[in-house]
């Protein structure tokens, strides 16, 4: 079967199929087989699926503290009495967030800045979140800010950013996970035990 073109028996099945394909990584041939499993399941199973996906789109929060993923105004983390205020890890998404939670070694509070600055792609300062960084640093409880961005050009340009926004916070100290992530390298996509182990270990900022 030819899915490349509108070859399929049924329209139904095509627009579920052209749905499926628009998601990153999905190729029509994967499509295909993703619709023809929900299509084994009882129909109570697919509704719960689809259900699920539409209260996560209506009802998701981001955290108004940390702009993490949420169920609440303030997620889990910002909230937790025992995590280290003290401490500012920052991030570019929420995937990195998981990753760093999953080595168990750090247990501060997150800013996700929701990206990183890339003039090739149009992403600047401003369309970042690292005005409310500023503001969290500036309201006083803060004493350490890690810089926990990828090791990407984009990445280092960033960090350098946010290094000239707080340079002026003589008391606050910046550090950043030590260089046992390769260059280039994605946190999301490092191993638990090089990340852990690097968040541990981390050093000063220096340029």
């Amino acid at each position: 079967m030819n899915t490349s073109d509108n070859t399929l028996s049924s329209t139904l099945l095509q627009r579920a199929v052209d749905e499926f394909a628009k998601l990153p990584g999905i190729g029509r041939k994967t499509a295909l087989r993703l619709v023809l499993h929900l299509l084994k399941l009882d129909t109570e199973a697919v509704d719960n699926f689809a259900q699920s996906l539409t209260v996560l789109r209506h009802d998701v929060h981001y955290c108004k503290v940390c702009h993490n993923i949420s169920d609440d105004d303030v997620c889990s983390i910002c909230s937790n009495p025992m995590r280290d205020a003290t401490q500012v890890c920052v991030v570019e998404n929420f995937q990195d967030v998981m990753a760093i939670e999953a080595t168990t070694q750090y247990h501060g509070l997150y800013h996700v800045l929701g990206g990183v600055i890339s003039p090739m792609d149009g992403i600047t300062p401003s369309d970042l979140e690292i005005e409310s960084l500023v503001e969290r640093v500036r309201r006083g409880d803060v004493a350490e800010v890690i810089l926990a961005l990828s090791s990407t050009m984009e990445g280092d340009t960033t960090n350098f950013y946010i290094y000239r926004r707080l340079q002026d916070f003589a008391d606050v100290k910046l550090t950043t996970l030590a260089r046992g992530i390769s260059i280039n390298d994605e946190l999301q996509y490092t191993d638990e035990v090089t990340l852990g182990r690097s968040i541990v270990n981390r050093i000063p900022f220096s340029l």
